[in-house]
Parts: C-alpha cells; sequence; structure tokens
C-alpha cells in the first residue's frame, strides 16, 4: 500500500516538473542503497571513496533491510541507485509502475534458502506437512520468490500456509523460538542464526534441479538516469573494475567484512558462493535473447504477477544496458 500511494505521489511530481520545463542540473551528489551482511567486492571502492573520486561528487550509502525499502526510498527521493536490489522487488516495483531502470546485474548466488525447524519432522519428502503452519518469509524478495518456487516444486498449496512477513532478522528469531515451522531468509549472520536452529528444506543441488535461480540488480531511478548518465555510467565502470580487482586479489577481504557487518570467516564462506560477471559478460551472456536475465526475469515478473499489477508483455522497456557499454 505505502509504495502504491508513493508511486502516485511521485507520478504527480513528475507531471509537474515536465509542466515547469526547467533545464536539467547534474546532481552534486549521489544516494545509494545497499545491504548488511552482503558481502560485494565493491564495498572496497565504497570504503577508500574510489566512486566519489571517479564520479566527482559525495557518494552517500545508505544500508536497507529488503528490497522493497530500496524501492520506497527510490521513490521517495531519498535514493538515486540501489546495488544488489533483488529481481524480485525490482519486479514487483515495475509490475505497479514505479519508474526505476534496471541498469544491470550486481551479483549471482544459489536461490535464498527456506529452513525448517528442527524437531518438525518435516523434509522435502514431505513438504506438503507445511500446510497448516506458520511460515516467515520477507515478502517480495528474492527469499519470497525462492519460497514460491520451492513451495512450486514440491507440490505444496502455498494458500494452506499462514506466511508472516518477517525481515530475516526478525524471522531468524521467530524459527528459533517456535513462532514459525519454517523460515526463509537472505544475509549471512541472519541465515546463520537459522541453520543453527534448522535445516533447509532444499539443498543449493535441489534448488538448481528445480530451476531456482537467483540474482541482485543495479537499478536506477528513471529521472537521476536521465539527468546524470555519466554519472551513473562512471558507477557502473567503477563496480566493473572493482568486480576484476577482486578476481585478482581478496587480500582486502577485511575491508568488506567490517563494512559488511560480517566476520573474516563469514564474509568468505558468503562470497565463496557469489558470482560477479562483468559488464560485458552482462551484454553477451545475462541480457542477449535467451540469456539468463533475459529468461529469469519472465519467469519471476509472472510469480509475482497480479491481478492489479500484472506482468508487463515485454520488460525490456525497464531495462536500460547503455551504462553497461
Amino acid at each position: 500500500m505505502k509504495m502504491l500511494s508513493l508511486l502516485k505521489k511521485s507520478a504527480g511530481v513528475t507531471l509537474v516538473a515536465a509542466s515547469l520545463a526547467l533545464p536539467v542540473q547534474a546532481a552534486d551528489q549521489v544516494n545509494v542503497a545497499f545491504f548488511l551482511e552482503w558481502a560485494t567486492p565493491n564495498q572496497i571502492a565504497k570504503v577508500d571513496q574510489t566512486y566519489d573520486d571517479a564520479m566527482g561528487v559525495p557518494v552517500n550509502w545508505t544500508n536497507f533491510d529488503a528490497g522493497t525499502e530500496m524501492t520506497e526510498a527510490m521513490l521517495a527521493g531519498d535514493i538515486d541507485i540501489s546495488y544488489s536490489q533483488g529481481l524480485a522487488p525490482f519486479i514487483n516495483a515495475v509490475n505497479a509502475s514505479a519508474p526505476i531502470k534496471m541498469i544491470g546485474i550486481a551479483v549471482q548466488y544459489p536461490a535464498n534458502d527456506c529452513v525448517v525447524r528442527n524437531g518438525a519432522g518435516i523434509d522435502k519428502s514431505n513438504a506438503s506437512e507445511l500446510e497448516g503452519k506458520a511460515v516467515a518469509v520477507p515478502l517480495a524478495t528474492m527469499a519470497d520468490y525462492s519460497f514460491r518456487m520451492m513451495m512450486r516444486a514440491l507440490d505444496v498449496d502455498t494458500s494452506q500456509i499462514k506466511v508472516i512477513d518477517q525481515v530475516p532478522a526478525d524471522a531468524a528469531v521467530s524459527l528459533a523460538d517456535g513462532a514459525v515451522t519454517m523460515a526463509c531468509g537472505f544475509g549471512a549472520d541472519s541465515m546463520a542464526k537459522m541453520y543453527e536452529a534448522g535445516t533447509p528444506l532444499m539443498n543449493d543441488a535441489d534448488k538448481k534441479a528445480a530451476g531456482i535461480i537467483s540474482f541482485d540488480v543495479v537499478s536506477v531511478t528513471e529521472k537521476f538516469a536521465q539527468q546524470n548518465p555519466e554519472l551513473v555510467r562512471t558507477f557502473m565502470e567503477v563496480t566493473d573494475q572493482s568486480n576484476k580487482n577482486w578476481a585478482k586479489d581478496q587480500s582486502k577481504i577485511d575491508v568488506i567484512a567490517k563494512d559488511a557487518g560480517l566476520s573474516v570467516e563469514a564474509t568468505r564462506a558468503q562470497m565463496a558462493t557469489f558470482y560477479f560477471p562483468s559488464n560485458q559478460e552482462q551484454l553477451e551472456k545475462y541480457f542477449n535473447k535467451g540469456g539468463l536475465a533475459d529468461v529469469a526475469i519472465g519467469v519471476v515478473g509472472g510469480a509475482f504477477a497480479t491481478k492489479e499489477n500484472p506482468a508487463l508483455k515485454d520488460y525490456s522497456v525497464v531495462i536500460d544496458t547503455s551504462f553497461l557499454k
């Protein structure tokens, strides 16, 4: 509901701005959203202020608990670029006509886990016993997408599950306390707490076999991209170089760990499951026709479509790969 009201407000602001026809001015600062507990190579450039130096303006970073919150902040005008926003939150936003664009892939990773509480007596062989039980899921996120796809693969009727909308940190507490039978989430520390209280319903091989793939995107407000194309392009160039540097040298893992709010051990374990495609790779293997992103976007779009916010007929209209070139 909050996002829909912001969408209406955003649309009104856009119309007023257009009617005034004021000259475009380049931004004197850039506001970027990111996640804690989500270790990525560009955090070295963030800490070293490489982004600030390359872009020529201060870059302000704000952490969020979920990609849905990033969308709300973008619609409110508080965030210009969201780094590593989940594909699901992005899709939900554009299905609701949010004026934002996908400009690249931040990271590909194994689909988020859903963890069944120890002692529940439920695993993938009898997953239908989740029906009638309470499950914690951060709605409209990639964990929600993973949950839906797992339930579909295991022939579980989600309408018979009591789904509780909780961010991963809270979901981990609910699982440990026995308030829910299963919890789904993301983030190294939150997931570590879930694993202490239970066991993943499906392992990575199971999820891969079921065709459940996950990646996060880099998104930007349409207004910011139109008015500051060089700043956006430079942001993507610095990110790309950060990924290339990391592939050659992981000696600054402690910098990433501190910025992500994780231990070095947790950071190393998490990043071992992450893949950071280069800009060139994204153009050739992700956004090409039949590529990973091209296919996944349609799948996720359909999974989250509603009568009020149906899937787009063509998601290419909300994707701009020009900043990768």
